[in-house]
Parts: structure tokens; C-alpha cells; sequence
């Protein structure tokens, strides 16, 4: 990829590989590890899923969607500040303040770790309550308790791996994120298979294996960014709560996100569970989780360029910004034609892969995936179009996108065509 200053830039940061002028092979080549790194997350997602339809039961499949909307919640705060920080540190870097930023980035990590802290002890003292709250029956409630219970225990390191993930980035070492994430990936894989098929510890095997996949990133973040190997790392960071605030609104497209997505599937899981019993929300679960995973192609695109759209407003470089811009959406258009064609074509298979063909399950899961494939069309764009706002520091644009595309409009199609169509 070439490299040039543009006449207008008002500082270019040495060797600083957001400075790039990317073509479009050399921008996928950029977002490239990100996009592996998303990749890989949904991977050892939605592994849990399919060892627990396949060796457990299909009720333990139901109790991980009961249990999601907390998750969804905690990444997504976390996601808010990790984004809405990276918008901040990525446009000091780019003004050569290089100081302050690490002295954000230090702040937010910090701030990270006490979110985390606070989730932690209040999930693990109402747990009853919540796991009730969430919808689960009695014959869910055992499953539900075991699952969650152990990532509320774990939750430090995942706060810290999705940080991180986040912010890999925006110190330009997108490919030690991939790497750490492929390791994750891997290693939930080999104890989710050695926790419930061996040793046969059911549900809690697959949230053991989860949580101890965190601890790559978690524990491969904090000693890349206290080594001070690149142009971000610890530093004392700098108590300002105007610039959490800041981060915050950046990245709260991010939290709305997650959080209406944690809204959305509670909502679909008492929806279904009304309609067709614990069956029902097998079957809304594997959509959903297949769902995620479909869909970290537009994730992982959107994360990896961000950052390169900040530092470059930072640099007030528009012209490169114009022509990045164009290549993202070429991309954007063929990922959404690839995609939906893999998820109408494929959803049987992909039903498939969690329960057994001739169950109900496995029909309703079928016969959704052929409906939901057309969402693949647009939602590529949707979020993409969060991300860049939020790179460019429009918090409030990007949080109306989001919220109507995860929360909006999904919440009165549910309120409204089940009543007409069932």
C-alpha cells in the first residue's frame, strides 16, 4: 500500500499505520485481522450452542438464551467505552498527542475493570431473581443457574478481552488481536469438547470452557500494554470524567446495540416460549447465534476501519477519507449478497449442525432461517454506518441508527406479527 501526506493534514504521525493512503486491498488487508478476530469470537460463541444442542439438551440450548440478555448488556457497556475511547485516542494520535492518549486509554481500561466489579457481585447476589426476571421455568431454571453463575465469576477477563480487542486496533497491532482471538477460539473449542463430552459436566462445561477462553486476550492485553512496545500502553492514567462522559456518548451506539439486543431476545424468548414452550426458544436460539456469527463479517469490517477513519479526521485528511469511504461500501455490497445467499441457500444445513433433522426444533429453526436471510441485505450497511459515526465522534447518530435496526423496529414486529401471522 502506498503512503503519501496529503497537503491539507495538518500532522501525520511517524510510521503510524493509520497514515496509510489505503486502496481497496490494502484497507481489506488492514481490516483483514479484525474481521478473522470477530470471526473467531463468534466461533467460540456459538460453539457452546452446538456441543450443548448435540451432548446435553435441548432445554441447556434454551437456558443460554435465557441467560445472553446479561451478557449482552456487559458487552455492550463495555463495547461503549472501548469504541468511544478508541475515537478519542485514535484522533489525539492523529493530532500527535500521543501522551494523552495513552493517558486515556489507561483511564478507560481502569474504568473497564470497575464495571466488571460492580456486575460481577450484583449478578452473583440476585441471581434468583434475575434468571427469573429473564423468563426461565422451572425445568430451565437449574441449567440457567449453573451457565451463568460461572461467567458472572469470570467477568473481569472478558470485560478485559473485549477492551482490548477493541482498542488492539487502534495501537495498529490489529493481527496480535487475531492471534490471541484465534487462540481463544481454539482453546474454547478443545475444553468445551473436554468438558462436556468426557467428563461429561453438562452446561457447566460449556461455560467453563467460555469463560477460560478470555483469558488469552484479558491476560496477552495487559502484558503487550505494559511491555510499551508500540505508541500506546499504560501510562498514569488521567482522571477525567468529562472525557468518560465523552467516551461514552461516542460509543453509545455500541451499548445500544447490545443492549437492545439483550431486549430483543429477552422478548423473543418469552415470545416463543408462550408459543411453542422450551422448544421454541431452542429454536429461536440457534437463529440468533447463527445470526451473530453471520454477521461478524460486517463487525469486524466496521471495527477495523474505524480507527483509520478517526485518525484521519483527527489529520483532517477528507480527500483520503472519500476514497476509504467508497472502497468500505463496494465491500459492504458483495458481503451483503454473500451473505444472504449462504443463510437462504444454507439454512437447513445450518439448522443441521445443532439438533437432529425431524424435530421440531429443527423445523422451526429451518423455516426461520429462510424468512431472516433477507435481513443480511441492509444490516451490513446499518452497521457499518453506527461504527463510522461513532469514529467520527457523532455518538448521537449513531445510537439512533442502532436503535432502530436492534431494537426499534424488531421490538413491534415482535409485538405485532406473532398476533397476526403466529
Amino acid at each position: 500500500m502506498e503512503v503519501h501526506a496529503e497537503p491539507n493534514a495538518k500532522r501525520e504521525v511517524k510510521h503510524n499505520i493509520l497514515a496509510s493512503d489505503f486502496s481497496f486491498t490494502g484497507l481489506l488487508r488492514f481490516a483483514l485481522p479484525t474481521m478473522g478476530m470477530m470471526l473467531f469470537m463468534g466461533m467460540y460463541t456459538i460453539v457452546d450452542t452446538i456441543f450443548v444442542a448435540r451432548f446435553v439438551h435441548t432445554f441447556a440450548l434454551s437456558a443460554i438464551n435465557i441467560c445472553t440478555p446479561v451478557l449482552y448488556t456487559i458487552v455492550g457497556l463495555t463495547g461503549m467505552l472501548a469504541t468511544g475511547a478508541s475515537a478519542i485516542i485514535g484522533k489525539k494520535m492523529g493530532r500527535g498527542e500521543n501522551e494523552g492518549a495513552r493517558q486515556t486509554f489507561s483511564f478507560i481500561v481502569l474504568c473497564g475493570c470497575a464495571l466488571a466489579a460492580i456486575f460481577m457481585t450484583v449478578g452473583l447476589c440476585f441471581l434468583n431473581p434475575l434468571l427469573r426476571g429473564l423468563g426461565a421455568s422451572d425445568a430451565l431454571m437449574p441449567y440457567c443457574r449453573s451457565y451463568l453463575s460461572l461467567q458472572l465469576w469470570f467477568l473481569p477477563a472478558n470485560v478485559l478481552s473485549v477492551l482490548f480487542q477493541n482498542l488492539f486496533v487502534t495501537a495498529g497491532r490489529p493481527g496480535l488481536g487475531l492471534r490471541l482471538s484465534l487462540l481463544a477460539g481454539v482453546l474454547n473449542i478443545l475444553l468445551d469438547y473436554l468438558f462436556i463430552v468426557p467428563l461429561g459436566m453438562g452446561i457447566a462445561g460449556a461455560a467453563l470452557g467460555t469463560v477460560l477462553a478470555f483469558l488469552p486476550s484479558a491476560a496477552g492485553g495487559m502484558l503487550f500494554f505494559a511491555s510499551k512496545r508500540g505508541n500506546l500502553y499504560f501510562v498514569r492514567p488521567l482522571f477525567d470524567l468529562r472525557e468518560l462522559a465523552q467516551s461514552c456518548s461516542n460509543g453509545v451506539s455500541e451499548m445500544v446495540t447490545q443492549l437492545s439486543t439483550a431486549i430483543t431476545t429477552l422478548c423473543f424468548n418469552l415470545t416463543m416460549m408462550g408459543l411453542a414452550g422450551e422448544a421454541g426458544v431452542a429454536a429461536i436460539t440457534i437463529i440468533i447465534y447463527t445470526q451473530f456469527l453471520l454477521t461478524t463479517l460486517f463487525i469486524g469490517f466496521s471495527m477495523g476501519v474505524a480507527p483509520v477513519f478517526s485518525y484521519n479526521y483527527g489529520s483532517e485528511s477528507w480527500q483520503r477519507m472519500k476514497r476509504i469511504f467508497k472502497s468500505c461500501v463496494l465491500f459492504l455490497a458483495a458481503a451483503s449478497v454473500l451473505l444472504f445467499t449462504a443463510a437462504f441457500w444454507g439454512g437447513d444445513a445450518l439448522a443441521g449442525i445443532f439438533v437432529e433433522k425431524h424435530s421440531a426444533v429443527y423445523a422451526m429453526a429451518s423455516e426461520g432461517f429462510h424468512i431472516f436471510s433477507f435481513s443480511f441485505l441492509l444490516c451490513g450497511f446499518n452497521i457499518f454506518s453506527s461504527a463510522l459515526f461513532t469514529a467520527l465522534s457523532n455518538g448521537r447518530v449513531s445510537a439512533v441508527i442502532s436503535f432502530l435496526r436492534t431494537l426499534g423496529l424488531i421490538s413491534a414486529g415482535l409485538l405485532l406479527l406473532p398476533r397476526v401471522l403466529g
